[in-house]
């Protein structure tokens, strides 16, 4: 899949089934992510950071660059671009967005807008060691391959819930980033790729 194949892919009207988020109970607190798309000359790769490990909350879980909506955003996409830049280094001028995935709930209580993009693939990353321990890139491919997707099923009250892991060399993504690749997944629809 190149570039010009996943937009069209992206760009269109049919309903994706929504993945189980954390039903809150009341509204969560806005945030975003970024999902970095690199077009490499083979292949189209999606760039994932790796929390570091004396981090309170999720160490060493492997995320999207992100955070919570401050009141010095403007929107959640901006919110998603200079997450981007404090964590990783990467400026609003290598990225354009393309769009974005629908809201997903988490335990932790925010509703994050995944946000998708393009990245040149020319760059240079400086990251945030508060924040960051290291960077690494997945094939796209791989990532939106339901069969790589692997189901462990919570129960949380009386509903059953899913959790996702997607394994990659010796990386694990799972939890809410796992969801968003799924989402992702649903919304490219995988199964009907030549």
């Amino acid at each position: 899949m190149n570039k010009e194949e996943f937009i069209r892919r992206f760009q269109h009207i049919r309903k994706i089934k929504p993945e189980a988020d954390f039903p809150l109970t009341e509204i969560g607190k806005p945030a975003a992510v970024l999902i970095p798309i690199i077009e490499r000359a083979d292949q189209l790769t999606v760039l994932f950071t790796q929390r570091a490990m004396h981090l309170k909350n999720h160490p060493g879980q492997v995320s999207f660059p992100g955070g919570k909506l401050e009141k010095s955003d403007i929107d959640l996409a901006h919110t998603a671009l200079r997450e981007t830049e404090e964590e990783i280094g990467l400026t609003p001028e290598k990225i354009t967005l393309i769009g974005s995935l629908p809201k997903y709930r988490t335990v932790s209580r925010f509703e994050v807008t995944p946000f998708l993009s393009f990245v040149q693939p020319e760059f240079e990353l400086i990251l945030d060691r508060n924040e960051v321990d290291n960077v690494f890139e997945v094939p796209l491919l791989h990532l939106i391959n339901k069969q790589n997707h692997f189901i462990h099923w919570v129960n949380r009250g009386q509903i059953k819930h899913p959790i996702y892991f997607i394994t990659w060399q010796d990386k694990t993504i799972w939890g809410a980033t796992a969801s968003f690749v799924r989402l992702l997944s649903n919304h490219i629809d995988y199964e009907s790729l030549d």
